[in-house]
């Protein structure tokens, strides 16, 4: 067993006199001495591994003079051994960002870091909002981001460039290298920059905030353990995507390097969930267990959040981990939409050009105005709301005619002094298309005979915390479902991605969401083969059928995250050097061929096989890992013993 680095120690209280602080871990005891004449307060850790029988000592680098008993600080023990001592997972929002942090040797303290102070805020997340300026360099991040773009007059802003909800392209858009992402004013920058950008932004934070946990210890950038939490629903090439911002960001130096973990978000707000009290609900639960205390038990996961609304179900195993029952669901109907219907209702009060005029010349105010709103549709009350009007709105608007004469024909919306009075029911019609695509689904899943078990509906993210949202699933199944909702929504996802980062294997098995496959020849037989397939090697003669899919794994099927499923494939022609492997995807459970409709390019590898004495008899073996959140194949040349971990190049598909 490898002792950990690093240990969260609490200190309650320092005396000027000699304090003995005695700290049990597992094979470890450790001792803090302060030294009463010590007046910079530097103590000495001496730590005993009792399976080795040794004693070291190791300087606590500084350790602040005044410390309050709330203060829980981080200690670096820089003698001891372990992979990584940290686990960072940022949560990578649509709409919001943040990040937690946690000793990779222990999960129970896990960090929250708070957002815009400075800015008179406390919140769990920042924006997802970048702004660079006009020599397309990199200046502010999150509510930074959105202030300085803010205080930029209109002539100014136009020359700049502000991006928000950018991560939605990764799932409205094929995903390439070369994308481009459109700013606030119909400026263009390339998305990796983009991406990598807000990245390195929330790395650098990140380790600042480490930094001073640890009292400014150095800490290696390998002790670090990074997790990314994505949408479930995206696909693999935009996964792959992220891995590339992070490269891009220096949060990791090579494509494969596994100190970078990517999180399905929905998978990380479960592990989150599962193992909190009764309390730890905004709805109490009917029993007093925590779930991963229950095994058997079966829920279901609404990860809602700005952009996407993430589904899928889980088992609780007896070992406290998760089996996934259902393949991951949902779409783009998260809480922007609910923004954007209320933008197209602001269109259709201030007709004839008003708001279009006003959302071009004007684009900072409006970003502010949005803001507002986006904070609104999340209330816990059931009243109307009330919207400001800024100055240049009303500054057009009065340019045609007097603003109160707008809402004369308009039902669910008055003029009050400067504000917009939106009523309660016509905020809940804006959520009428997330809401009915979300009920949709879950009657969808909930319905079928094998989901017959499940009890509890969860539901997570941002978005959840809106009193119409939890009203309108809480009328919709309530009556079979308990429907349950944590007190730290917003943070849920982040929280349980350092679960996950700590043990990826804790989700024991996965359902595929699509069926797998990649595309081989095989020998032309003419009962089933399509003539139009059929090619003649060029050395021996022999006829074969081009473009057929070999299926790995199928839709629907359970594989378990150690499951590596082996494969033996040989070359086609005897002198080849190269085998390249193209794998696809598709909904079909049984298909033929690689051009079949539905059927989509994944990426491919193109594997040396430079060894060409044994002909077409040569072997090469491919390993498949399927259940992981990420697509992982080694291929082995059996004739030279030599084996390498495949990357699959989904961008260039």
């Amino acid at each position: 067993m490898q002792v950990p680095r690093t240990f969260l120690l609490t200190y309650c209280e320092f005396q000027p006199f000699l304090l003995q602080e005695r700290v049990l871990f597992p094979f470890v005891d450790i001792r803090i001495y302060f030294p009463p004449a010590n007046k910079d307060r530097v103590g000495v850790a001496s730590c005993c591994n009792s399976s080795q029988s040794r004693l070291n000592f190791i300087p606590i680098w500084y350790i602040y003079s005044c410390v309050t008993p709330e203060l829980c600080s981080f200690v670096l023990l820089s003698d001891m051994a372990s992979d990584s001592v940290f686990v960072i997972a940022i949560d990578f929002g649509t709409s919001y960002s943040g990040y937690c942090f946690s000793l990779a040797s222990g999960t129970d303290q896990i960090r929250q870091v708070f957002w815009g102070t400075e800015h008179g805020l406390k919140t769990p997340k920042t924006p997802t909002c970048i702004l660079f300026d006009q020599k397309q360099e990199f200046r502010k991040f999150g509510y930074d981001a959105v202030m300085k773009y803010k205080s930029l007059p209109s002539s100014e802003a136009d020359k700049w460039y502000f991006f928000q909800n950018f991560k939605m392209i990764l799932y409205n858009m094929k995903v390439t290298y070369g994308m481009e992402i459109e700013a606030s004013n119909g400026k263009t920058l390339p998305a990796l920059i983009v991406f990598a950008e807000s990245l390195r932004y929330m790395k650098q934070h990140a380790l600042n905030t480490v930094q001073e946990a640890s009292f400014h210890t150095v800490c290696d950038p390998q002790e670090i353990t990074w997790v990314i939490t994505v949408p479930a629903i995206w696909s693999a090439a935009a996964r792959q995507f992220m891995r590339l911002a992070a490269i891009e960001a220096g949060l990791i130096s090579d494509i494969i390097s596994e100190k970078l973990i990517i999180a399905l978000e929905p998978e990380a707000a479960s592990l989150w969930c599962k193992q909190l009290p009764q309390q730890g609900f905004i709805t109490e639960a009917s029993d007093k267990k925590k779930f991963e205390d229950s095994p058997g038990i079966q829920y279901i996961v609404v990860d809602c959040g700005g952009g996407t609304i993430d589904i899928t179900v889980h088992e609780i195993q007896e070992n406290h981990y998760l089996k996934e029952l259902h393949k991951v669901s949902g779409g783009g109907w998260g809480g922007n939409r609910v923004d954007e219907n209320f933008s197209a209702f602001l269109r259709e009060i201030f007709d004839n050009g008003v708001w279009d005029k006003y959302v071009k010349d004007h684009p900072t105010e409006l970003q502010h105005m949005m803001y507002n709103f986006s904070l609104q549709k999340c209330s816990a009350s059931r009243e109307a709301v009330y919207i400001r009007c800024y100055y240049n709105l009303t500054r057009v608007a009065e340019s045609r005619k007097e603003i109160s004469q707008f809402f004369r024909e308009v039902t669910g919306a008055v003029w009050c002094d400067g504000m917009i009075m939106i009523t309660y029911e016509k905020m809940k019609s804006f959520f009428e298309y997330s809401i009915k695509n979300i009920v949709g689904t879950l009657r969808e899943i909930l319905g079928k005979p094998e989901m017959a078990k499940v009890q509890y509906i969860l539901l997570v993210g941002g978005f959840s915390t809106s009193i119409i949202l939890r009203d309108a699933i809480h009328q919709a199944f309530s009556k079979k479902y308990h429907i349950l909702c944590p007190m730290e929504a917003q943070a849920a996802v982040a929280k349980g991605a350092v679960l996950f980062g700590v043990n990826p294997k804790i989700i024991a098995s996965r359902i595929s969401a699509r069926t797998y496959g990649v595309k081989v020849c095989t020998r032309f037989d003419a009962a089933i083969h399509d003539f139009s397939k059929r090619f003649v090697s060029k050395v021996d003669g022999l006829v074969y059928c081009k473009g057929i899919f070999k299926k790995l794994v199928g839709i629907e099927e359970s594989v378990n995250i150690n499951e590596v499923a082996e494969y033996i494939f040989h070359p086609v022609e005897p002198d080849q050097t190269s085998v390249r492997f193209a794998f696809y995807s598709t909904e079909k459970r049984c298909p033929q061929y690689v051009d079949e409709e539905g059927m989509e390019l994944l990426g491919s590898c193109t594997v040396p096989t430079p060894d060409t004495s044994l002909g077409k008899k040569r072997k090469l073996r491919l390993d498949v890992k399927f259940g992981l959140t990420e697509f992982k194949a080694t291929a082995t040349d059996i004739t030279s013993k030599q084996s390498r971990t495949v990357v699959i190049d989904f961008l260039t598909a």
